[in-house]
């Protein structure tokens, strides 16, 4: 077994100013929409780079689940330009797509399809060092194995792990985690609970993640919704939460709640919207919990998780229920949908969602079968089979009982 994280961990109050300190010569910068231009951290960084000495090129306008003609593109400029450091600095999608374009700087011929091959990329840091400073208190990418590239022409998420792309350096600076709107507060918050849970019950936990996992539900029960309701203090401890849990799932791994948000997440996207990926976990952990518990290891696994956060029962099976039932709770009180039925375009609750129900009946086989291929679900403690998968996506669809 392997336990990879990164080399340097800089956290707390200024922890960026670490950027002054680093050596090399021409930094390749990633960056997302404008938030953080427009708060001010990109001019920081760039301007700690360049105290650092070293020439700095921007790449800007990273889209939230990034495409694989992003990943290209960035990687062309990156080739041009021959940077020591890739530096990349937002959400997870900015991070994401330049661990991709990472990638394919250091192996030009390297394609999308040879990157998605499980553990199969060949050494980095041949040209360059990677540097991640997050912003939003979920995705943990910037300690983790792993990216999500989204391939638009067939609407369907990829995950690339490997421990190669595991960064040398993550930043995690709580100032960057106070600009976040709430619905975003949610839905990170809620991918980072997901994260810890998948890691504690997956088939890959250890000695090692354990603690981890359960110091971030600990964490995550007691400060997320007060990071929510704009909690200074809660948004700070929620900025490291969720890198524990990320450290606990880069090396224990996911579980199927992963594997279906990646297969549902944007293929409903010639409907207008996407289901947002800590949405999507937000609905689909109370199933899969219900779907999992039928195996003794795991629900002896998930009652630990309910005795860690306090919830009452006298047997497992009580434990997992109330635990299914408390995760709902934190849905209502982060106003989260609790199935796709109900999901709006705008991610809120919602009479009539947005995707039509022949829509996700037409579809559903194919998303049982993609979600069952998914790299996460290899690591769940349940194997489902593709008619398991599809009554599981239909109780994430009708919020019906799971009970086979």
């Amino acid at each position: 077994m392997r336990f990879t994280l990164p080399r340097d961990i800089y956290h707390g109050k200024d922890s960026l100013e670490a950027l002054k300190n680093f050596t090399g010569k021409k930094a390749f910068v990633c960056v997302g929409g404008g938030s953080m231009k427009r708060f001010g951290f990109l001019d920081k960084v760039v301007g700690y780079l360049k105290e650092a000495g070293m020439e700095v090129k921007l790449f800007e306008g990273i889209e939230s689940d990034p495409s694989v003609d992003t990943v290209m593109r960035g990687a062309k400029e990156m080739l041009d330009f021959g940077p020591d450091w890739i530096v990349a600095i937002g959400g997870g999608s900015p991070i994401d797509a330049a661990k991709a374009m990472w990638i394919k700087y250091e192996y030009p011929d390297c394609t999308f399809e040879d990157m998605c091959k499980v553990f199969g990329i060949p050494t980095l840091r041949k040209k360059a060092k990677f540097c991640a400073i997050s912003s939003t208190s979920g995705t943990a990418t910037e300690v983790t194995a792993f990216s999500i590239i989204t391939d638009y022409d067939k609407g369907i998420k990829y995950p690339i792990a490997d421990f190669e792309i595991t960064p040398d350096v993550a930043i995690v600076d709580p100032a960057l985690a106070q600009t976040m709107p709430k619905k975003l507060v949610a839905h990170t918050g809620m991918d980072a609970l997901t994260h810890a849970i998948e890691a504690y019950v997956s088939t890959a936990n250890c000695d090692f993640t354990d603690p981890l996992a359960l110091h971030a539900i600990e964490m995550i029960q007691k400060y997320l919704i007060k990071s929510y309701n704009e909690d200074k203090e809660a948004r700070d401890e929620m900025h490291n939460a969720q890198c524990l849990a990320g450290m606990a799932f880069s090396n224990a791994l996911l579980g199927i709640v992963h594997s279906m948000a990646h297969k549902t997440g944007a293929v409903f996207g010639d409907y207008g919207a996407h289901i947002i990926h800590g949405a999507a976990n937000a609905m689909y952990l109370p199933k899969v919990i219900a779907f999992n518990a039928k195996d003794k290891e795991a629900a002896k696994r998930y009652a630990k998780i309910a005795d860690v956060l306090g919830l009452s029962g006298n047997t497992d099976e009580d434990k997992i229920k109330e635990l299914i039932k408390y995760i709902r709770g934190m849905n209502d009180e982060l106003n989260i949908p609790h199935c796709i039925k109900h999901y709006g375009a705008d991610s809120y609750p919602t009479e009539n969602g947005f995707v039509p129900e022949n829509v996700f009946l037409e579809r559903l086989h194919d998303i049982a079968v993609n979600a069952v291929a998914d790299a996460c679900t290899g690591s769940n403690p349940r194997q489902p089979s593709v008619e398991e998968m599809e009554k599981l996506l239909k109780c994430c669809y009708y919020d019906t009982e799971v009970d086979f």
